[in-house]
């Protein structure tokens, strides 16, 4: 097997950006000439992320094939302008499985089935099933979790095993931590860290100390002595504007090199040129759009976690810059409009709205407050996925006669069930529970001609991705259409409805797909791009 593997841990606390580091390693090497693929390891024993809150563990990013898979996978499609697939997340839930169920198949022929060799042999099999996939020059493979939790011990384990083969290289990054009362960066955390890793059998190649500001050469000397490398392969990862910097702040430093040396490799190309030049255009903006979103996955404890809706966040990103303007997001908890809905007024002082999706009766009037207010306000909004949903309810609501009108998720008894759950779904979910039983995945739409959504497009079919259980009622439809509300985007049988919009409105256009996980850093979305468009006139 030609394949190289390079596996990426993390040390001290989570949320350093090991998703960002393997994706930025991954854009250099493609940036040399070479092909690569990711694989994201998380711990955890649910089979997927798909039953988790975004709360719990941020976003969940839904793959062409219909994966609910950790979020770092956006990452990597986005970076590295790949399409990944569900068998490029492995969980424990999803080895503990596989093992199981051959145990009572009887393939382990009497043997007693043990963490080791059994579970560690079939965490290396799924790794090598995505390396047979395609030929491959490299699989960069995160590790979910920090160097001493006790459930990534297997893993660390099954990635020491594959280091036999001569294919493989360690990097690892930890958190310096500048306390405000010292002023200075401390290096212990990381030391400590790396120590916990050696002791696992595991010595990095590269070690990357992730701060506020970047690391001198005396704590790097102090670093790789610790680790036992030369103070040339630990590399500093301060905070930038804009994340997709880091390729370039790893290149300056001659990480990419370093890699390459490692494999003996050399470099077959140099386009990473396109990549710089993109960067110095976003750089250069100056115009600020100014963009809402309404959203209800805020809150976790006292603080805010924004990684509930990351993949909105990249594709306004993407959007505000394919129309030279930098984006100013205003968050807005659905919630309060509830509970005052003059609070309203202050969407007047954005250029456009983004309703997200979601599940459950949480901030969904205030959801339903804002698409009429921004219906009856010109304002340039779009829904995704619950958004769609919402300004269905609105509209009937309040221009069909409808009151009360409602989803069945948030009223079963509600008089006028204009979004409910197909003919189907409710044997379905009695089956299996809620584990992977959405409409998941890639699904074409066929656009209306002449509308708002066929001109974004380009053309008169579009494929996007979608995560949900409850679709626009088809017994409300002609009285929907009827009052002006045009469905222009159907599915192949005519009874999904994918997309809406209004005429005689600056922008307002919804989906039931989630097409902010085909937004690209150069090629944005066309929906996020119309929306932007609308903002910033």
């Amino acid at each position: 097997m030609h394949t190289k593997f390079i596996f990426v841990t993390g040390g001290v606390l989570s949320g350093l950006g090991k998703g960002i580091t393997a994706s930025s390693i991954g854009k250099l090497l493609q940036g040399h000439g070479y092909s690569v693929t990711s694989i994201k390891i998380d711990p955890y024993l649910n089979m997927d992320a798909g039953t988790m809150r975004p709360t719990e563990h941020g976003e969940v990013w839904v793959t062409e094939d219909g994966g609910e898979i950790d979020q770092d996978l956006g990452n990597y499609e986005r970076f590295l302008n790949i399409i990944l697939h569900k068998n490029h997340n492995i969980t424990s839930g999803k080895v503990y499985w596989r093992v199981l169920n051959k145990e009572r198949r009887g393939e382990y022929l009497g043997k007693t089935v043990q963490p080791i060799p059994q579970v560690i042999d079939e965490i290396n099999m799924m790794i090598k099933e995505v390396a047979d996939e395609k030929e491959t020059d490299f699989i960069l493979i995160e590790v979910g979790g920090q160097v001493g939790d006790y459930e990534n011990i297997l893993f660390l384990e099954a990635a020491r095993q594959l280091r036999f083969n001569n294919q493989v290289m360690f990097v690892h990054i930890g958190y310096l931590p500048i306390p405000k009362h010292l002023g200075e960066m401390k290096t212990k955390p990381l030391q400590h860290s790396i120590i916990a890793l050696r002791g696992l059998g595991v010595i990095p190649d590269i070690v990357i100390g992730r701060a506020e500001k970047e690391m001198d050469d005396h704590r790097k000397m102090k670093i790789g002595f610790t680790c036992g490398i030369e103070k040339s392969k630990v590399y500093s990862n301060p905070d930038v504007g804009n994340i997709y910097e880091i390729p370039l702040v790893f290149k300056k430093q001659g990480m990419d090199n370093a890699i390459l040396e490692h494999f003996n490799l050399k470099s077959k190309s140099d386009e990473i040129k396109d990549w710089e030049k993109f960067i110095e255009q976003v750089s250069s903006l100056k115009e600020t759009v100014r963009v809402g979103i309404v959203g209800k996955y805020f809150d976790s404890g006292d603080f805010n976690l924004v990684d509930s809706y990351i993949s909105v966040i990249e594709a306004v990103k993407h959007a505000a810059w394919q129309n030279k303007v930098k984006p100013e997001i205003i968050w807005i908890d659905a919630k309060k409009y509830e509970k005052d809905v003059d609070q309203l007024d202050e969407l007047k002082e954005v250029d456009c709205v983004v309703v997200p999706g979601g599940f459950g009766k949480s901030g969904i009037e205030g959801k339903v407050l804002t698409a009429q207010f921004c219906r009856e306000n010109n304002i340039p909004y779009l829904g995704l996925c619950l958004g769609l949903q919402i300004a269905v309810i609105d509209f009937a609501r309040h221009l069909c006669g409808m009151e009360g009108a409602n989803s069945t998720e948030f009223n079963e008894k509600t008089k006028f069930p204009v979004v409910a759950i197909l003919d189907g779904m409710e044997d379905i979910l009695k089956k299996k529970g809620y584990g992977a039983t959405m409409r998941l995945g890639a699904w074409k739409a066929f656009l209306k001609e002449g509308s708002i959504v066929q001109k974004l497009y380009g053309s008169n079919e579009a494929i996007e991705r979608h995560r949900h259980r409850y679709e626009v009622n088809p017994k409300f439809i002609a009285q929907l259409e009827e009052k002006g509300l045009v469905f222009s985007g159907k599915g192949e049988n005519n009874v999904l409805m994918e997309y809406l919009e209004l005429p005689n409105h600056k922008f307002f256009v919804a989906t039931q797909s989630h097409p902010e996980f085909t937004s690209r850093p150069m090629k944005p979305n066309a929906l996020f791009n119309g929306l932007i468009k609308a903002g910033k006139k």
